[in-house]
């Protein structure tokens, strides 16, 4: 298989035999499987997708699992996987869990592994939208910033909007550092920001 090897795959099974199924597949298919460590302060768990059994056992719930691992890996994949054909998922369950698909146990090698490959690819892809939103408004943030520590330097100075972005831009320059932090600095040194 092409580039599965460096896919890390978390299996989430309390069926020691399925479980190890599973695992003898994966790692036949060129996966590389992980497993939590005992230290999880010394070893971080890192996995690109996540398979989860819906089998509940005592307290184990696959979703409260599912939410657990997002929670530790923002951008891993979920897949739930079941040898129950009767099983199905509610609306609430599919929203928690940010499942990408849903397996049949025994899985055909060739379903296994392209539907591995499209939820890694998938939850890459909305790793990458996040990012991109959440530089989009850490962007916008700054500008907001520096359009009001150039309206500041306007009344300061009395210099127009130009020569008040200049100014930033400068010493910008002149300190090496991002204009967001000069911004932040011109406001922080204002009379109200300091008494707030």
């Amino acid at each position: 298989m092409n580039n599965t090897s460096s896919v890390r795959v978390l299996v989430v099974d309390h069926n020691g035999l399925s479980h190890a199924a599973l695992t003898t597949q994966l790692s036949a298919l060129g996966y590389t499987v992980v497993l939590p460590s005992a230290e999880p302060d010394t070893s971080p768990l890192t996995a690109d997708v996540a398979i989860i059994d819906l089998t509940t056992s005592g307290t184990f719930s696959p979703f409260a699992a599912a939410q657990e691992i997002r929670e530790s890996l923002p951008d891993i994949a979920v897949v739930l996987c079941t040898s129950d054909v009767s099983a199905q998922l509610s609306a609430e369950d599919a929203e928690r869990s940010h499942a990408a698909a849903l397996l049949l146990k025994p899985t055909p090698d060739n379903v296994l592994d392209a539907t591995l490959r499209l939820a890694v690819l998938r939850a890459k892809e909305l790793a990458k939208v996040r990012k991109d939103c959440e530089e989009a408004l850490a962007q916008l943030e700054a500008r907001k910033l520096i359009e009001r520590a150039k309206g500041i330097l306007m009344r300061r100075t009395g210099s127009s909007e130009q020569e008040a972005y200049r100014i930033m831009q400068r010493t910008s320059q002149d300190k090496s550092v991002p204009m967001v932090n000069i911004a932040r600095t011109v406001i922080a040194s204002e009379p109200s920001a300091r008494t707030t």
